[in-house]
């Protein structure tokens, strides 16, 4: 009986432990889908192309006084890296990966452990980026002016060559 206890509390404290890190499951605000922070990455699905992700990505890194390592930052059309330092030298990472040509995969990491409320914040920053793109006023396009057509059709000029009817 004991050893069956013993056994069941190791088996207990073996999942408890090899389930590490912290999960935290939010939903996100509108078209953003779920957003998990685990095991000290914050994953994400935004509704933009990996361009427009990639480009607010590398917004919200200067937005926040991150340096941006540009050696080891880049993109193609089917992923992107921005790698960066904060002020304490910790590496910060984005990861993108295009899931379609309209949505994309956010990856955000601080240091090798993660740090849950900076994570938060350069992900909460790119999201401020990306609306600030979507929101951008386009400029209003010149009137083009036509001219007027009247409903009655009018009869070809008598020097104007017709077409002989069969």
């Amino acid at each position: 009986m004991h050893l069956r206890l013993l056994f069941l509390a190791l088996l207990l404290a073996t999942l408890a432990f090899s389930s590490g890190g912290c999960l935290a499951v939010a939903v996100g605000a509108g078209a953003a889908g779920t957003v998990a922070y685990m095991r000290g990455d914050l994953e994400a699905e935004e509704p933009y192309g990996i361009e427009q992700t990639y480009t607010a990505s590398r917004q919200a890194m200067e937005e926040l006084g991150l340096k941006v390592i540009e050696g080891d930052s880049g993109a193609d059309s089917l992923s992107a890296r921005v790698a960066a330092r904060d002020s304490s030298d910790k590496k910060v990472v984005v990861r993108l990966k295009a899931i379609t040509s309209n949505a994309t995969k956010v990856t955000v990491r601080v240091g090798t452990f993660g740090d849950e409320a900076k994570t938060r914040r350069i992900y909460s920053t790119i999201r401020e980026h990306l609306k600030a793109a979507v929101a951008e006023p386009v400029p209003p396009l010149e009137p083009v002016s036509t001219p007027a057509v009247s409903s009655e059709s009018t009869p070809p000029a008598e020097d104007s060559p017709t077409c002989p009817t069969l």
